[in-house]
């Protein structure tokens, strides 16, 4: 559901950089000012806080409601995975069905419930001025003057984002005025939320009006509760462009968060996301990742088919991996009484193994206790002085797939509350997987495309056997260095070079004679070397 982003120049993509911080300049803060009233969340000093003062760092992802309003387990499993906001996809009408004042009532109250704050965004601007079918912000405005009944009280709980990507790449300057008449007319309205604005360029701000004009927007907020939101997919695919656009907003002490951003590549080049989550959690920066389930193109599906159980490298690398949501995300205080809870749950028990199998096995463990409630377990794999995340669940046992057969695996379990606590390690399970039964098989594996610093890969796995082999698994080995970025037809997990792949659904069994087709995209160096071997279920596969 992601709209495609223009590619830009380098050259232009530096001039406006040079021209934005030029206009953001070391200006200080907007203090609040007289009489603006800190109802809940909102902007003191360039930073987020809560209603008591205490900073408040968004970690969590965004979700497509209004596509997919019957997906109301999303906001559970989000949380399960210790999001402390989800950004909720609405529409207005205009361009999609608009979600009722009930729903949105209901989002609200599911975000509550599952101790998220909740930033309601109308999805129908996108684009404004280059897609035709894309409202203003001021119909986005009227929209939430319509909803002001339900949202009138939960300052503490919602973030007005008034329009998603509200201008295109046609005559983006014409974006600055629009937003500062929506956010006058929300607050003439007697809105005190916190509002956020989204960036012009389809979100991305490729030629710098949002960091032009940002002091402009700010100050003509009368209450400074307003926060800026830059999208980042293929524009910022350099550590430069994306800490230089950060750290402008920052060191000018205007408020700003990352309010979408992918990491697989696209058709326009391959953003650097570990660049994006390291500096927004050096800064302190929030960020919301693109997103849960259900894309058009599910390259951007953090979990699969909308399962928690089958999350996408994108959603391992969001969830699991460096400066990624388990390690750095704290509930908000105001789900925690008078104050944050800081109380780590206990070491959950011994796991234990059953149905172990060549390539899968499952854990059962003790439940840990918490003074508030343990929200979910990270199972770990133990390997020398590191611990390597292997899987979520919300209960007490996982299925384990994707297993080397004839492997030794050391597990182990912490156990998580929903302010972001994470217990000490339980004790470890050792887990031999069976060996593989006799398979035999052949792999094709080719680069598709290759651009710099990514590629799309292609690998064929054919079944010259007799019988047909279901739940299989297929190990390989990049030398040069290659990342598996993004899977389909199959869920990768990746150990230094070493990948191994289980299939997905519709790949599962592979008929005697036949074959299935796993597709990926990927990051490279100046080289790319094609594995030499590949084994299935443990079988060395000859070369197609």
């Amino acid at each position: 559901m992601k709209s495609a982003k223009s590619p830009v120049t380098a050259l232009l993509a530096l001039l406006a950089l040079l021209v934005g911080l030029l206009a953001l300049g070391t200006a200080p803060a907007h203090a609040e000012p007289p009489g603006a009233r800190a109802t809940g969340l909102h902007i003191s000093d360039g930073r987020l806080l809560e209603g008591n003062g205490n900073d408040f760092v968004m970690r969590g992802v965004n979700h497509a409601h209004t596509w997919y309003p019957g997906e109301t387990q999303s906001l559970a499993d989000i949380k399960a995975f210790g999001a402390n906001t989800v950004r909720v996809v609405l529409s207005n009408g205009h361009r999609w069905t608009r979600n009722s004042a009930e729903d949105v009532a209901a989002v609200v109250a599911d975000c509550k419930a599952n101790r998220l704050i909740c930033v309601l965004e109308v999805h129908d601007t996108t684009g404004y001025g280059e897609e035709a079918a894309a409202a203003t912000l001021d119909s986005a405005a009227d929209y939430w003057i319509g909803l002001k009944d339900v949202l009138a009280g939960q300052e503490n709980y919602v973030i007005v984002n008034i329009g998603n990507e509200p201008w295109g790449n046609t005559n983006p300057a014409g974006w600055t005025a629009p937003t500062v008449a929506a956010v006058q007319k929300l607050r003439s309205a007697g809105f005190e939320h916190t509002i956020m604005v989204d960036a012009p360029n389809w979100g991305q701000d490729w030629q710098g009006v949002m960091r032009a004009n940002a002091r402009t927007v700010y100050d003509a907020d009368p209450t400074g509760n307003l926060i800026f939101s830059i999208h980042m997919y293929s524009v910022f695919d350099t550590a430069q462009e994306i800490t230089d656009y950060l750290n402008a907003f920052v060191t000018a002490r205007l408020p700003i968060l990352i309010g979408e951003f992918g990491g697989p590549p696209d058709q326009y080049g391959d953003p650097d996301e570990d660049t994006m989550m390291a500096a927004a959690e050096q800064l302190d920066l929030g960020y919301l990742a693109w997103s849960w389930s259900g894309n058009t193109d599910p390259i951007l599906d953090l979990a699969i088919d909308f399962d928690p159980g089958r999350l996408s490298s994108w959603g391992q690398r969001i969830f699991n991996g460096p400066n990624g949501i388990v390690q750095t995300s704290k509930e908000a205080t105001i789900f925690g009484g008078t104050g944050a809870d800081t109380q780590a749950p206990t070491a959950p028990g011994t796991p234990t193994a059953s149905s172990v199998t060549a390539t899968s096995a499952t854990l059962t463990w003790p439940a840990a206790t918490d003074n508030v409630a343990v929200t979910a377990y990270d199972v770990i794999r133990v390997q020398g002085m590191s611990d390597l995340p292997v899987a979520a669940s919300s209960t007490n046992t996982v299925t384990l797939t994707g297993l080397t057969p004839d492997t030794t695996y050391t597990f182990a379990v912490h156990a998580r509350d929903a302010a972001g606590n994470r217990s000490a390690r339980s004790a470890t399970v050792s887990v031999t997987t069976d060996e593989a039964a006799g398979v035999g098989c052949s792999v094709g594996y080719r680069a598709v495309h290759e651009w710099t610093g990514g590629f799309q890969g292609e690998i064929v796995i054919r079944n010259t056997g007799t019988t047909p082999l279901t739940g299989w698994s297929l190990a390989f080995t990049f030398a040069d260095g290659q990342t598996v970025t993004n899977m389909w037809g199959g869920t990768a997990t990746q150990n230094a070079g070493t990948v191994t792949v289980s299939p997905a659904s519709y790949t599962s069994t592979i008929p005697a004679a036949g074959s299935v087709t796993v597709g990926f995209t990927g990051s490279k160096g100046a080289t790319n070397t094609a594995p030499t071997s590949f084994r299935l279920n443990g079988a060395v596969c000859a070369s197609a």
